[in-house]
């Protein structure tokens, strides 16, 4: 039981870091502002380190990274193309990817909550994902 709960929190871990990853990184073609880009490259820099974390302890399990949906990544682009073309922007850059944020830390901390006999190391390393995506959305605040 705890290797399923510690597998399942693992996996959604690493999905979410993949997903947040490929959002920021079809939003950066949108990015004119130096700030903001320096606040999305640090953010950038932050969920690569995790998701490695994340592969690294689901190899550790015997597991394979789990990517995330391509109609998932789909939608997700054409989402961001459009929004992107009706209203550009450095506000509503910092809203879709606080968007983002808020469905990760969202569909982690369920995910958490439903696994509570997963390792130490997964509910902390999913602990560490929801701060970080809480503390990129504080940083989002200011381009409001």
């Amino acid at each position: 039981m705890k290797e399923e709960h510690t597998l399942a929190l693992l996996k959604e871990c690493s999905s979410g870091c993949k997903m947040a990853l490929n959002s920021i990184n079809q939003i950066l073609e949108y990015v004119q502002d130096e700030m903001l880009e320096h606040t999305i490259l640090e953010a950038k820099e932050e969920h690569e380190k995790l998701e490695k974390k994340c592969g690294e302890l689901l190899r550790k399990q015997g597991e394979h990274e789990k990517q995330p949906g391509f109609a998932a990544e789909a939608f997700s682009k054409i989402t961001t193309d459009v929004k992107m073309m009706m209203n550009g922007g450095n506000c509503q850059i910092a809203k879709l990817l606080m968007d983002g944020c808020n469905m990760g830390i969202q569909s982690i901390s369920e995910c958490r909550n439903q696994n509570q006999d997963a390792s130490k190391e997964a509910m902390d390393l999913a602990a560490k994902i929801i701060r970080s995506e809480e503390e990129f959305m504080k940083k989002l605040r200011v381009f409001l």
